[in-house]
């Protein structure tokens, strides 16, 4: 039978993996012998609902999961499940938080590692800083009283060294390391279904030193990249002035961070092949989402629908999947589930009824997609947390107060806001969704307008409302990734 793997680089943007000059050994190996879909969309920008939709084969509306209700919901299947019940070992290593059993993301596997949890005394500067009573405000208070002294000066060199400790990984290395154990001690007698979430490279972008030495602009140290304001939420509320150069900065560290993970997903396959599972592995690499490092005037992977945050790399490897093929059409995350249970050769009819995905198995009959769907059901964070984090908003900031909805073809792209907005854009000619033809375009607008409701109307809309009791841990540790709560 056939093993799945499952690796979803959390935050990775098309362009930073399959449209880049960089050299990723990993992934030019990975598209020679497999196969690359240029033109895959995540359905949710943020990581919560996208792995819902990954699992569900649902968009965020039929599975229910978003900022307005944090739980991939019991009531909806996991493809997970599926594996489990055709006696698959089913494994899950996570770095995020959000991809948690507090989440409802634990449905189905027999083993759940929540990586951070052994990782966080190492790399979480802001527990580290709450165990030292607040040794960053110290510091900042220390430069004010004694700049140019001595004794601030042992205290930015004991914050550097805080912080080249952190800026180590965010758990790729510790997470292969646990897979190396976890192979050499399972029974093979079964197939297996391995779930990973790398978090690299999610803000912060920290990269090891000697990677981001390769891809930051020339004349930058690491040092100095370092201090780049990374607080997303500051700069969108023009807190935090951050000029050209210093969205530079920050794209060299986001790229830093991708070729790491690079080396560290090959290393993944290298141990796959070293335990004699490589060859019956179907391998899938992915982003659950993408990235705004400026552009759009936004950080991180909120308030947005753009291809900067949809837009994420794709590549198969394994069984009908090699030969090093390139795929230019329409295929979402959405349809990952029914593909894989198509490459297990699972039958589960229940579960592809109830999934809006369609397998794109090279050996299905399948209807190629005329479109591709993406959904933003509330603001992550909300202006409240907003508020709460930063004091009173400028005024422009409230337009962020929406839902968002996104239809997409290969040509045009329209994004459909609940406080009436409309964007169209002419993805053919404007990759970078810069002019917005809308006003222009009143025929195309109303077009894929029409399609878009017909698609909406098409389905059970899940009761997106309610929220989850998080702990104190959880809540602390999402705000360390940048998720106010």
């Amino acid at each position: 039978m056939t093993n799945i793997a499952l690796i979803v680089m959390d935050t990775a943007r098309y362009d930073s993996i399959l449209d880049t000059r960089a050299e990723l050994s990993t992934f030019e190996t990975l598209r020679e012998e497999g196969t690359t879909y240029t033109s895959a969309f995540a359905s949710a920008p943020w990581t919560l609902p996208s792995h819902g939709g990954i699992f569900s084969g649902r968009y965020s509306s039929g599975h229910g999961a978003s900022a307005a209700a944090k739980r991939f919901p019991e009531s909806v299947p996991s493809v997970v499940e599926s594996f489990a019940n055709a006696s698959y070992e089913t494994v899950a290593v996570s770095n995020n938080t959000w991809i948690s059993d507090e989440f409802g993301f634990a449905r189905g596997f027999d083993t759940f590692r929540k990586n951070w949890q052994y990782i966080q005394s190492d790399v979480d500067l802001g527990k580290i800083a709450r165990e030292e009573e607040g040794f960053d405000k110290i510091r900042g208070v220390a430069r004010q009283l004694f700049d140019g002294n001595p004794i601030v000066n042992a205290a930015n060199a004991v914050y550097g060294q805080f912080v080249r400790k952190r800026a180590d990984d965010d758990g790729a290395k510790s997470t292969n390391r646990w897979v190396v154990d976890w192979l050499k001690d399972r029974d093979d007698s079964n197939p297996f279904f391995l779930f990973i979430n790398y978090l690299e490279p999610h803000l912060e972008y920290r990269p090891p030193e000697e990677y981001a030495e390769e891809y930051l602009p020339e004349g930058v140290s690491y040092a100095e990249a370092m201090e780049v304001n990374q607080d997303a939420w500051t700069y969108i509320v023009n807190e935090v002035e951050m000029t050209e150069r210093d969205f530079e900065i920050l794209e060299g560290l986001y790229h830093a961070e991708i070729a790491y993970l690079d080396e560290q997903i090959g290393e993944l396959r290298r141990l796959l092949e070293d335990a004699n599972e490589w060859e019956d592995t179907v391998f899938v690499v992915t982003g659950d989402h993408g990235e705004n490092i400026g552009d759009h005037g936004l950080m991180d992977h909120q308030y947005s629908l753009h291809d900067t945050l949809i837009h994420v790399p794709l590549v198969i490897h394994g069984s009908a999947f090699t030969g090093g093929e390139t795929v230019d059409g329409l295929v979402q995350l959405t349809d990952l589930a029914p593909t894989l249970l198509d490459a297990a050769g699972i039958e589960n009819d229940e579960f592809t009824e109830q999934s809006q995905g369609r397998s794109f198995h090279p050996d299905t009959e399948t209807e190629p997609r005329e479109y591709a769907f993406a959904e933003y059901l509330a603001p992550q964070p909300s202006m409240e947390a907003l508020e709460k984090r930063v004091g009173d908003l400028p005024e422009e900031v409230y337009e962020y107060d929406r839902s968002l909805r996104a239809i997409r073809s290969e040509d045009w792209k329209l994004i459909r806001g609940s406080d009436g907005s409309i964007e169209l854009y002419h993805v053919a000619e404007d990759p970078d969704e810069l002019q917005n033809l809308a006003p222009d375009r009143p025929k195309k607008v109303s077009e894929l307008g029409s399609e878009l409701d017909t698609w909406l109307d098409s389905f059970d809309h899940a009761d997106t409302a309610g929220d989850v009791d998080m702990s104190d841990e959880t809540k602390d540790r999402l705000e360390d990734l940048g998720y106010l709560q």
